[in-house]
């Protein structure tokens, strides 16, 4: 059994909404950053947040846009490419996890998807104290390029092999960058992990390594 429990954050007039489950006693706090046309009720990242909250982690899935800016997304929007904002929102929630004192001290990871990979390392760039570790699946990290350098949280970068762009762009991304960084390669897998036993390895990978790296 876990604490579950929707949150709002405010943005401007707005909110943006996330789903917070937590078991007791956790031993990490895992904010999840869904990528380019997703939100917190990804199928996908639902999948990996029950097999973390399984090892003890809790869980924040965050939609990254407000109401109204997804609906303008839907008429041709470019918001969620918006990186400095995305990131500006993980970590407002990151900055409102770090101010509940029930939750203070547990350690707190990154999970970023697609363009919110990218939104979860300009975050930890930004929180160097804060994120202890980042996981990205099928993430752009190019697009934090400027930050890269910053990012100090150990971090593992999940990619499908068929998903040749995506392996290229995380390849460079991970050569720029200073902190440990793994780079895992899911055979015969493509961007969204929809092969038989894909994405059940993704979110094995990711329990593993924030349960190693997240340590009070």
């Amino acid at each position: 059994m876990h604490d579950e429990r929707e949150l709002e954050f405010a943005v401007g007039s707005e909110v943006i909404i996330g789903d917070l489950a937590v078991p007791p006693e956790a031993r990490g706090l895992i904010v999840f950053a869904h990528g380019s046309g997703s939100s917190r009720h990804s199928r996908r990242n639902r999948q990996v947040a029950a097999e973390l909250r399984s090892a003890g982690l809790g869980t924040l899935l965050l939609d990254l846009l407000t109401a109204p800016e997804e609906q303008g997304e839907r008429h041709g929007g470019r918001v969620r490419f918006d990186i400095p904002l995305l990131a500006g929102r993980v970590a407002l929630a990151v900055d409102h996890l770090g101010a509940d004192p029930q939750l203070a001290a547990v350690p707190v990871g990154l999970f970023g998807a697609s363009t919110g990979a990218a939104a979860a390392l300009v975050c930890a760039a930004e929180r160097p104290t804060v994120v202890r570790a980042v996981v990205s699946r099928g993430g752009r990290p190019d697009l934090a390029r400027q930050h890269l350098g910053r990012v100090r949280a150990p971090t593992l970068l999940i990619v499908g092999g068929e998903d040749l762009e995506v392996l290229a762009l995380n390849r460079r991304a991970q050569a720029a960058m200073t902190a440990p960084v793994d780079l895992e390669v899911v055979p015969g897998a493509g961007h969204l992990f929809e092969e038989p036993g894909a994405l059940e390895r993704v979110a094995e990978l990711a329990r593993t390594y924030l349960a190693r790296h997240l340590v009070r």
